[in-house]
């Protein structure tokens, strides 16, 4: 109990109030943040991010076992309390801005417990940086679509793309009891590790475009999803049916295509407006 009557007694001095829009919630359990440093196999050469550090309880064990922790914290009267309470942690720096936004620092590992209100975005940005392992919590619901299986209703962009740059893990599930202010579901620690992609893409940003389209049309089949994407894309003189008949896929819909044939798929495309 000491970490939750120091959250609320921190809160209630600064008169804070968590903003459950932004989805602010303060992991009060000891237990846990011990959790997410074993989980990250912390070492003393790691250099570690922490996004939404908060009041920095998690702060103070990351910095005793690494030789830096880069701590970001978004809002101000939190940013001041962070400073004021790791003041005497040396290998701390701490960066008051928006995590999306900002420049970011080299570093190693990432062990963090986000505002969930910027799970989605977050998990893209972290896609574009390279680094050993991952260690985050999200809220359940997100982290389900991370894992999910081919025609799921979880299953969609988001899976996609995560499973063609990283290795993503549920590890373990955490009560509602383990924040403050208690959330609504409960939420997982999740192991992200990035890695090669599984499988050959000709244009990357053809890929995420193909992927982004189709799964605003989930539940159609290919033929009619592809009929959005190149719309959007604007095929010159050649009529889009005709471009798209030369295509795979056509009669599955959607949502049970694999990411291998979703990359196949976009491959496909790239080939035929190569030809042009």
């Amino acid at each position: 109990m000491k970490i939750l009557d120091e959250t609320k007694r921190l809160l209630h001095q600064y008169n804070i109030r968590p903003r459950k829009r932004l989805g602010q919630s303060f992991m009060v359990d000891d237990a846990s943040l011990m959790k997410m440093g074993k989980y990250a196999e912390l070492k003393q050469s790691d250099s570690i991010l922490e996004i939404g550090a908060g009041l920095g309880f998690l702060t103070e064990i990351l910095a005793e076992k690494t030789r830096k922790v880069i701590a970001i914290e978004k809002d101000p009267k939190l940013f001041g309390i962070l400073n004021e309470r790791i003041s005497t942690l040396e290998n701390v720096e701490t960066i008051h801005g928006d995590f999306l936004k900002i420049k970011i620092p080299e570093f190693n590992k990432v062990v963090s417990n986000p505002p969930y209100a910027i799970s989605s975005p977050l998990i893209f940005r972290l896609l574009e940086k390279r680094f050993d392992v991952g260690i985050l919590t999200f809220q359940e619901e997100f982290a389900k679509r991370l894992v999910a299986q081919k025609g799921t209703e979880d299953y969609g962009r988001l899976t996609v793309m995560v499973y063609y740059y990283a290795d993503m893990e549920l590890l373990d599930c955490l009560p509602e009891s383990a924040f403050y202010p208690k959330p609504k579901v409960s939420s997982y620690i999740v192991r992200f590790k990035p890695r090669e992609p599984p499988f050959e893409v000709l244009d990357a940003k053809l890929f995420s475009d193909v992927v982004r389209t189709l799964f605003t049309q989930r539940s159609r089949k290919v033929r009619k999803a592809l009929r959005v994407f190149c719309r959007e894309i604007a095929i010159p003189k050649m009529g889009s049916k005709e471009f798209i008949a030369t295509l795979p896929f056509l009669e599955s819909r959607v949502e049970q295509l694999a990411p291998e044939d979703l990359g196949a798929l976009s491959n496909a495309i790239h080939e035929k407006l190569s030809e042009k």
